[in-house]
């Protein structure tokens, strides 16, 4: 399919005003089919039945969510042999990056069989840079598209007026979703912040999902549980300071029953996510505790979110997998990746066991001189005890009971669509 023509949008003027970037007739069709303050108490149509559509693959219960310089290829890699099931998130990649590099996308975009299911985030604020790197995208086979709709760096939000900064103009995310969605086959989603800086009320929350979901055939949200502040403090500060506010989450659920709703932010475990999940929510994203110590998060995900066998590897043998996969890759774009990168997200892999700090201090010594994945796993890997290299994963960590004990006697007040509002926006 050739990618639709549209007009350029300036990265000068982040917050362009809504109309003159949708055509109002088409907004005002939307909100016409669903006129009532209840319109969501009842299903829509014709996406309903699309609702996180997954193919051949179990639902996304638990996925890890998209990390810059985190969810690489390498650790991608890694995460498939640890669990058959999680869904995997590609770093955020700029539509921009994709247009620019399109005869050299298997950099950016390639990736093995095996990491389905796997989703590709891309961020942006063009629609025309947004339809054509969807549509080169298509040839890599990914099984949904997220849109980024959370970073707070100042990289993207600020200077790239896009990120969490698009939260503040809902009816270009719905515009740009629309063209997501026209230029691919598989279901398009979005990751999002619960607000941004003063604008972080539950009912604006809820009016950027209803126009978003009004204005394209997005069905499911990602929500970070936490507003992003942009006001300077750092990317880390904002996965810290804001307050999660997990009731913001489960209003949703309750005012939007005909979407699909994941929760993101402060879930540690997997002992958590099932508090989560039982709590109402229909899938769980974790970030850092994925990526901070990946065997025993990773490692339950088959058998005790989605009642499946685990892989039955132990670590020592995920390491001779991975050594195969190392080594093909090493020099594969010139100098990269080098020993360096692809072992980066093994040096997780042995978190609070023993031998993990000798292990690391031997890495920082290998990576000096090693040339091969085999020769630096010959030198550092025996400061590991055999025991923990073929122990198997050990029992769910249970986490905190409490964590979404009393979360449906703290919901908000229900949202009611103001009408007048919206159509006038």
């Amino acid at each position: 399919m050739k990618p639709l023509k549209f007009p350029h949008r300036s990265h000068g003027d982040c917050l362009p005003s809504y109309k003159s970037r949708f055509p109002f007739a088409l907004f005002q069709r939307k909100l016409n089919k669903s006129r009532s303050p209840s319109a969501y108490t009842q299903k829509k149509q014709p996406f309903s039945n699309a609702v996180m559509a997954v193919g051949p693959y179990l639902p996304p219960r638990f996925s890890v969510a998209p990390m810059m310089d985190c969810t690489d290829n390498h650790y991608r890699t890694l995460a498939r042999l640890i669990s058959k099931h999680a869904w995997l998130y590609t770093e955020m990649i700029t539509a921009e990056t994709i247009v620019y590099q399109k005869d050299n996308l298997d950099r950016f975009l390639a990736y093995s069989p095996e990491q389905h299911p796997i989703v590709l985030q891309i961020g942006g604020s063009n629609l025309e840079s947004l339809a054509k790197a969807t549509e080169l995208a298509n040839e890599y086979h990914y099984d949904e598209i997220n849109f980024n709709c959370g970073c707070p760096s100042s990289k993207v939000a600020g200077h790239g007026c896009f990120g969490v900064r698009l939260m503040l103009d809902p009816m270009f995310v719905g515009e740009a979703m629309s063209v997501v969605a026209a230029n691919t086959d598989v279901p398009v989603t979005v990751k999002c912040r619960i607000g941004v800086d003063d604008h972080d009320s539950y009912n604006e929350l809820c009016d950027f999902i209803y126009k978003v979901s009004s204005l394209s055939p997005t069905r499911h949200f990602i929500i970070h549980s936490r507003k992003a502040l942009l006001n300077g403090i750092s990317p880390a500060e904002n996965r810290s300071i804001p307050p999660l506010k997990y009731e913001y989450f489960y209003g949703l659920l309750r005012d939007f029953p005909d979407l699909r709703f994941t929760i993101n932010g402060g879930i540690t475990c997997i002992g958590e996510v099932n508090a989560a999940i039982r709590a109402g929510a229909h899938g769980v994203m974790i970030g850092r505790a994925a990526y901070n110590n990946p065997w025993h998060t990773l490692g339950h995900v088959d058998s005790a979110i989605y009642g499946k066998p685990s892989s039955g590897l132990t670590r020592r043998q995920i390491l001779g997998k991975y050594q195969v996969y190392g080594d093909s890759v090493l020099g594969k774009y010139g100098q990269k990746p080098t020993v360096r990168d692809v072992v980066k997200p093994l040096l997780h892999l042995f978190y609070s066991e023993p031998g993990n700090g000798l292990w690391k201090r031997k890495a920082d010594t290998a990576f000096q001189h090693c040339t091969t994945i085999k020769s630096f796993f010959e030198e550092t890997l025996v400061a590991i005890p055999d025991f923990v290299l073929d122990s198997p994963v050990g029992e769910t960590p249970v986490g905190r009971d409490e964590l979404f004990a009393d979360i449906h006697s703290l919901l908000p007040p229900p949202y009611e669509v103001r009408e007048q509002e919206l159509l006038h926006a």
